[in-house]
């Protein structure tokens, strides 16, 4: 087995780091590749896509690395404050948000930024882009979970969830998605926007990730990490990760098995292979690193991470009817050649001088 990829970490230390993996059955080891010392605050998200990897700070700023030249691509400028979320939609389009309330939709091309939403009212803490690529959520800090229809550029529907969560994430298929509020994840299905299930971890959340439709691993402010079944709504195994707290996670499959990779305040970066099956067991160490700093967010990056295009009816012209449709589709879909155009759904206000919406260094 030959998989090329490559781990991406953020830091306190406003440092990137990036280290080559070489894998084998048992073992993987994982070498420095690459440190940028870009930003100058600390490091707040990380994202990947076949060929790009981003990554927001404190510092207000995007910044781009072409990982095909191995290049420095220059910086994103629009956000007001810290960017505290990062996705990419496909290969096509980026959706970046910030304290400043804004979620941004960028053009993988140009790096322009195409259209601004205020999203939230506060900080937009957390979005999730649909696997087909044409809806996304967002939460915030005015207590409400909000979808965004990215075919008609409107604001699907807007939920008032009673408090500030601060992690989104849809699963694989898109049927479900998960809202985190402190130590609380509610599970919820998408064709009724209703909550399924509800499940407590024992300690604030930092972390979580999908690995299949039914399996959601969690990390939270202890070495612990945790594997909830949703559709159950309980929890079915956990481990020690780390000595310290986990702040981040990701994962990806190799071959028959799962490969999950934790990085802590440790400043390790952990692999561990697992594999899916009805009952799960503790993963086993594939290989780890230390980075010597205090890792704040984590991404992996391939580059053929990008599943094959599936077929999207596009007929649905109302929220409801798009709702229903995904909840439809079963096959994973992680691109679509339509073009995102998103309209600002906020209510009138005045009107802000534009930022610069790139400043890229051409290749």
């Amino acid at each position: 087995m030959a998989a090329q990829l490559e781990l991406v970490a953020g830091s306190y230390e406003q440092i990137t780091f990036g280290y080559r993996v070489k894998t084998g059955e048992n073992e993987w080891t994982a070498k420095a590749d690459f440190t940028h010392h870009a930003h100058t605050a600390s490091i707040t998200a990380v994202a990947a896509s076949e060929r790009f990897v981003v990554t927001g700070s404190k510092d207000e700023t995007i910044q781009l690395y072409d990982m095909k030249k191995r290049t420095e691509h220059g910086a994103l400028l629009h956000h007001e404050g810290t960017i505290t979320c990062l996705e990419f939609s496909g290969t096509s389009h980026l959706l970046s948000g910030g304290e400043d309330g804004l979620l941004c939709v960028w053009s993988t091309k140009t790096w322009e930024c195409m259209k601004t939403i205020r999203a939230h009212k506060g900080h937009v803490t957390s979005l999730s882009v649909h696997p087909s690529g044409k809806l996304a959520l967002s939460v915030g800090a005015d207590k409400t979970l909000r979808t965004w229809n990215l075919i008609n550029g409107r604001s699907a529907f807007i939920k008032n969830i009673k408090h500030n969560a601060h992690i989104v994430r849809w699963s694989p298929d898109g049927d479900r998605f998960v809202v985190v509020v402190n130590d609380k994840i509610d599970i919820y299905k998408l064709e009724t926007a209703s909550v399924t299930g509800t499940i407590t971890n024992p300690k604030r959340i930092s972390s979580v990730k999908f690995l299949n439709n039914s399996i959601l691993v969690v990390a939270g402010d202890d070495e612990t990490v945790r594997f909830c079944d949703v559709g159950k709504a309980k929890w079915v195994c956990e481990f020690k990760a780390h000595e310290t707290r986990v702040k981040a996670l990701d994962s990806l499959i190799v071959d028959d098995f799962c490969v999950l990779l934790t990085a802590s305040n440790d400043g390790f970066i952990k692999m561990w292979k697992m594999h899916l099956k009805e009952e799960l067991e503790s993963p086993t160490l594939l290989g780890e690193v230390n980075t010597t700093a205090r890792l704040t967010c984590l991404a992996v990056w391939r580059p053929s991470s990008v599943q094959p295009i599936s077929d999207v009816p596009s007929e649905a012209t109302t929220s409801e009817e798009l709702a229903r449709e995904l909840a439809k589709k079963k096959k994973r879909i992680q691109e679509t050649t339509e073009e995102v155009i998103v309209e600002d759904e906020s209510k009138p206000k005045k009107k802000k001088k534009k930022h610069g919406g790139k400043k890229a260094v051409k290749q």
